[in-house]
């Protein structure tokens, strides 16, 4: 049973936030809806360090743990979720703090364009450039994201090269978004119960980030992509979450010696490991060890 404060937060996001996604044309509304800064706040990494560069003109922030010294010989690459139509926002940084702290490795966060003035092609060039550049000079890479972010990390494995591949730790996804036509049976089920999603505002976005390519296109939901040589796949999600059953759909796709782990939390909602419940602090603590573990080349 989700805790207490799971509860309250899952009332707030239903009274605040479902709106957006109500109805297509509130979720074309939000599309064209005016984007907020994406700079990284002082309030949520001020126990961290934070550089920027640039690959392909975009902004990549890096945030490491104060006094870190030389970087380490593994690197976190973080792909923010809003349904590729939302900037980077406050809890999204908080949880990029926590894992540069936590993990003691660089996070490395591109701030990639969104919808509808970008599209997926130009996200999936940039992650493979920010990884293949990490990959050049020696580093071992995770992939993490939520949401839209989420899967985005998992078009950018599959994309990858051989050799790059082969330098990945691994992929931890919170609450991902597979697949763009949200076309699973299952879903329905669970829909009325998710106080966020709804999948009539989330299909003009899907159309939008689309572009000219399909939305069942591999560059756009990877659970059409390759699902063979990747690296171990963990994934968080919560049971009043739509993107539940096609998170489900991934693990029964993988081949089962690929390492799929699946943890769901029960009465949780979307993107919970974010949120400041005792489920989200439980699975950020255990988001950071994977990092550890899978940056050290440990199964």
């Amino acid at each position: 049973m989700a805790s207490i404060a799971m509860r309250v937060v899952a009332l707030q996001v239903r009274l605040t936030r479902k709106k957006r996604y109500a109805t297509p044309e509130a979720g074309t509304a939000f599309l064209h809806s005016v984007k907020g800064p994406s700079r990284p706040p002082r309030d949520a990494l001020r126990a961290c360090e934070v550089t920027t560069r640039r690959v392909r003109g975009v902004e990549v922030h890096v945030v490491r743990r104060p006094g870190a010294g030389a970087p380490t010989a593994g690197a976190v690459v973080y792909l923010h979720g809003g349904a590729y139509t939302n900037e980077i926002v406050e809890q999204q940084w908080a949880f990029v703090a926590h894992l540069a702290r936590r993990a003691g490795a660089e996070v490395h966060v591109p701030i990639y364009g969104l919808a509808p003035h970008h599209t997926a092609a130009e996200a999936v060039d940039l992650v493979g450039d920010v990884v293949a550049d990490l990959v050049a000079d020696g580093r071992r890479v995770v992939l993490c994201g939520d949401s839209a972010g989420g899967g985005l990390a998992l078009v950018a494995a599959q994309q990858a090269s051989p050799a790059v591949r082969d330098r990945l730790g691994g992929l931890l996804l919170v609450a991902p978004w597979v697949d763009l036509t949200m076309a699973n049976p299952e879903i329905e089920a669970v829909e009325p119960t998710d106080p966020w999603l709804t999948r009539a505002g989330l299909h003009p976005i899907a159309a939008s980030w689309a572009g000219d390519l399909g939305v069942d296109d591999p560059r756009v939901s990877p659970l059409f992509g390759p699902l063979t040589d990747l690296p171990p796949v963990e994934v968080w999600v919560g049971t009043r979450d739509i993107t539940l059953p096609d998170c489900r759909e991934l693990g029964r796709r993988i081949p089962a010696d690929s390492g799929f782990t699946l943890h769901v939390e029960d009465g949780a909602i979307h993107d919970y490991p974010l949120l400041p419940t005792p489920e989200g602090r439980r699975a950020r603590r255990e988001i950071a060890a994977r990092v550890t573990e899978m940056l050290s080349g440990k199964p």
